[in-house]
């Protein structure tokens, strides 16, 4: 098992090679480089990572690259296992993260208020 700070050092590192893995893929529903991996938590046990993804385009975009990516999750397995050369590699799931679209929609309305003060 590994401590918290070897933890941290290994999502650092996983999540490193998955913006590569995620390049390099082929599938047209991923947006053309488009996508952006925000975010990746590991379980201390090793059995599961969850990815979070963001994508600049429409709602429906942004699904079908994150359906299009949990399909592919077994390739991006067997991708990580052998380019980080580790014997156990999680399980991924991918996930949406709208953090970037929230932060806009919050800074545009912070911004209606201070017009609305002067």
């Amino acid at each position: 098992m590994p401590n918290a700070k070897n933890q941290g050092r290994l999502a650092q590192d996983m999540k490193r090679e998955l913006i590569g893995i995620i390049g390099q893929m082929k599938d047209p529903r991923l947006g053309g480089g488009l996508l952006t991996v925000t975010r990746l938590d590991v379980t201390p046990d090793l059995d599961q990572a969850k990815v979070f993804v963001s994508l600049m385009g429409s709602e429906e975009a942004a699904a079908e690259a994150v359906k299009a990516l949990n399909r592919a999750a077994g390739h991006v397995r067997t991708e990580i296992s052998r380019r980080m050369h580790i014997r156990k590699a999680p399980r991924f799931v991918f996930v949406r993260d709208d953090g970037a679209a929230y932060a806009a929609h919050i800074n545009e309305l912070l911004a209606d208020l201070h017009k609305g003060e002067l």
